[in-house]
């Protein structure tokens, strides 16, 4: 009986798998997971972190920073972005929540008016933004010809006054890219449970109410992560400044993103690492709020 149940022992550890098995197989996709990686790390490098080192290395010089802060145009391009980021952002996310209220109702006109409302984001920005440009020409622009057939005046050059020009680069900012976060904040109206607002409306709630105690504590969340995201985003945009009115007139309407460039066609090339650099403590802070409030 022995010898029968010793033989029975071997005969089944013998047919049991081996465990290097598995480990072996394992071990196989980590080496290949790891080969896979390497083409990512080298565009990550190539492309990101030389850039940024190269960047950082030409601005390591202090009097680039004293010729970029004595510079006049500096502080006003200062101001410029700040009255930027707080003006234009803000209303822009304004009405993307409220937009995001009509454009999530289920009414089929709404929809195909949804597909048209896109369309600003989703062409390219250069002949959208040059085309208002040559509308705005105070010459043979669409709109002073509008205004001279209709009064028999001569239209304002509205590009050729700084506070003018300043608004229509926010105002083509806002409409360029209020799409996206409309259907972004669409999304998060989208992920509220129905029966909230069937329950709120049987308690005789308002449409305000709803808003004030179920919309937006649901959204609060994204809606802040958005703006500081787009805060972050406006600051390297240099699009709807430069397109429209090239920093002018008298390169009073530069931002941060669109002063760079200037330094760049005048051959100053520290000068406009530099004021890259300068706009790191903007965009820190702003990473920072940003991934504290995703890690909640």
């Amino acid at each position: 009986a022995a010898l029968l149940l010793k033989s029975v022992t071997m005969s089944d550890s013998a047919t049991l798998p081996s465990p290097a098995a598995p480990a072996r197989s394992s071990s196989s996709w980590e080496f290949w997971g790891r080969w896979l990686v390497v083409p990512y790390l080298l565009i990550f490098l190539v492309f990101v972190l030389y850039p940024v080192g190269y960047g950082l290395w030409l601005a390591r010089h202090p009097e680039s920073y004293i010729k970029l802060f004595d510079d006049p145009i500096f502080f006003r391009t200062a101001v410029n972005t700040v009255v930027f980021l707080v003006v234009a952002i803000n209303v822009k996310m304004v009405i993307a929540l409220v937009l995001s209220g009509f454009f999530v109702q289920t009414r089929w006109w709404i929809k195909a008016l949804s597909v048209l409302f896109i369309l600003p984001w989703a062409v390219p920005s250069i002949p959208t933004i040059l085309s208002v440009r040559f509308m705005l020409n105070p010459e043979w622009g669409v709109i002073n010809s509008l205004i001279f057939r209709t009064t028999g005046l001569d239209g304002p050059n509205w590009l050729n006054d700084p506070t003018l020009a300043l608004t229509f680069s926010m105002l083509m900012h806002i409409w360029k890219s209020l799409p996206f976060w409309t259907l972004i904040l669409v999304a998060g109206r989208l992920a509220i449970p129905a029966e909230q607002y069937e329950a709120a409306s049987v308690d005789g709630a308002s449409n305000w109410q709803k808003f004030r105690f179920i919309t937006w504590p649901s959204m609060k969340t994204l809606y802040l992560t958005s703006t500081l995201l787009s805060m972050i985003w406006t600051l390297g945009d240099f699009n709807s400044v430069y397109l429209l009115t090239g920093g002018g007139p008298a390169d009073l309407t530069h931002v941060l993103a669109t002063l760079g460039i200037r330094y760049l066609r005048l051959d100053q090339v520290d000068l406009a690492m530099a004021a890259i650099v300068v706009a790191l403590p903007l965009v820190l802070p702003l990473v920072y709020f940003m991934m504290k409030r995703l890690s909640k």
